[in-house]
C-alpha cells in the first residue's frame, strides 16, 4: 500500500471528512457502513457458515467504523490497519475486537487462519501496481472454502466520483471498477461467487432493498462488492 501512516492525521476527524464529502446525499455516513456490514454478514452466512462460528478479518479497518456494526456477530473479529493512530481509536471504540498494526505489505496473520477477510473502500488507496500483491494477501489468510469480500466505490456513478473528489484523503486515488476488481481476485486464485452493485437509494425499506438486489447487475449503485471463495 502507499498510504503507510498518512492516515494518522485523519484519525480524529475521519468521520467528519467523509460526512462533508457526502453532504449532498443528506444521509449519515453510518447508513452506508450498515448497508455494507449487513451485506457482509449475509454473504458469510450464505457461502461460509453460521456467522457466530466464524473468524473474520477486517483489512484496512481504520478507526473501526465497520467493526462497530460487526462486533458480537462473529465468533472472532480481527482488524489490521497501516495507521497506528487509527488502530488506537478502533481499540477504544471496539474493545472486543482483536487489532494489530499492518505494514501495508504482509497481513500479520497466518495462512488460512480466517474464515472471511474483507476490505471496505480500501483498494482505491492501494497503488495500482501493488494491488495484485494486496489481493494475494487477502487470499493467503483465508482458509479453503473461506471468503474474501471487497467493497469499493463505483467509478461509473457520478455522485460517487463527486464524493471521492471532495474527500481530502481520497485526492489522487485511482478507483477500481467491479470487473477489474473481480479479475484481480480471480488472479489471486479466488473464485468469484457474487458481484453486485449496491446502494442505489438511501432507503431502509425492505421492499426497496429487495428491488435493489434484483437490479444489482446495473452499474448505477454508489458502491459495489465482489465476493470470492478461496480454493
Amino acid at each position: 500500500m502507499s498510504v503507510s501512516d498518512s492516515f494518522d492525521p485523519y484519525a480524529d476527524s475521519y468521520v467528519d471528512h467523509v460526512q462533508r464529502s457526502i453532504a449532498f446525499a443528506r444521509t449519515e455516513h453510518a447508513y452506508f457502513i450498515r448497508r455494507k456490514t449487513d451485506k457482509l454478514v449475509a454473504l458469510a452466512a450464505e457461502y461460509v457458515g453460521v456467522p457466530e462460528t466464524l473468524r473474520v478479518l477486517d483489512v484496512g479497518c481504520g478507526i473501526g467504523a465497520c467493526d462497530r456494526h460487526l462486533a458480537g456477530r462473529f465468533e472472532e473479529l480481527h482488524g489490521v490497519d497501516v495507521s497506528g493512530e487509527a488502530i488506537e481509536h478502533a481499540v477504544r471504540a471496539n474493545p472486543t475486537v482483536h487489532y494489530a498494526h499492518y505494514d501495508g505489505a504482509h497481513i500479520p496473520h497466518l495462512d488460512s487462519s480466517m474464515d472471511v477477510a474483507f476490505a471496505t473502500c480500501v483498494l482505491h488507496h492501494v497503488e495500482p501496481s501493488r494491488r495484485t500483491a494486496f489481493a494475494a494477501e487477502l487470499a493467503r489468510v483465508v482458509r479453503p472454502a473461506g471468503l474474501v469480500v471487497v467493497f469499493e466505490h463505483n467509478p461509473l456513478n457520478p455522485l460517487t466520483r463527486r464524493a471521492v473528489r471532495s474527500c481530502e484523503f481520497d485526492r489522487g486515488v485511482v478507483l477500481s471498477g467491479l470487473r477489474t476488481t473481480r479479475r484481480l481476485l480471480e488472479g489471486a486464485g479466488l473464485g468469484a461467487v457474487e458481484a453486485r452493485y449496491i446502494i442505489f437509494t438511501t432507503s431502509n425499506r425492505p421492499r426497496v432493498l429487495r428491488a435493489e438486489h434484483r437490479i444489482g447487475a446495473v452499474p448505477l449503485g454508489a458502491q459495489y462488492y465482489v465476493a470470492a471463495a478461496a480454493r
